[in-house]
């Protein structure tokens, strides 16, 4: 089944979970290990591949364990920059820097050097 908006909230959840238990039974894991490795309660595992509600974190441990948490970059990617950002900070880049003095380039100035 494909994930679409005009799915309900528990029929994406049921979906996702039995993708999760596919992906557990390709990796040759009972609920117990997974759960097990995840630090979650079996019961946990079991709820969320029959497609219960559960809390995030759960969600991410067994994604963390069965390999796949980096699919979640697909799911919220991070925000770039929009093209008229970049012409509106077109120009403003820096585009020399100040040398900061170093010790061995400064020259030991005392009191009376003036003249």
């Amino acid at each position: 089944m494909k994930i679409e908006g005009t799915l309900t909230d528990e029929a994406i959840l049921g979906e996702l979970g039995g993708r999760l238990a596919g992906r557990r039974l390709e990796l040759q894991l009972s609920q117990e290990t997974l759960a097990e490795q995840a630090g979650i309660s079996k019961r946990t595992v079991e709820r969320i591949e029959s497609g219960a509600t559960t809390q995030i974190s759960s969600m991410i441990r067994v994604m963390r364990t069965l390999g796949i948490l980096e699919r979640l970059e697909a799911l919220v990617p991070e925000r770039r920059p929009r093209p008229m950002d970049l012409v509106k900070l077109e120009g403003k880049a820096r585009k020399r820097t100040r040398s900061r003095k170093t010790p061995e380039n400064r020259k030991n100035w005392t009191w009376g050097d003036e003249s």
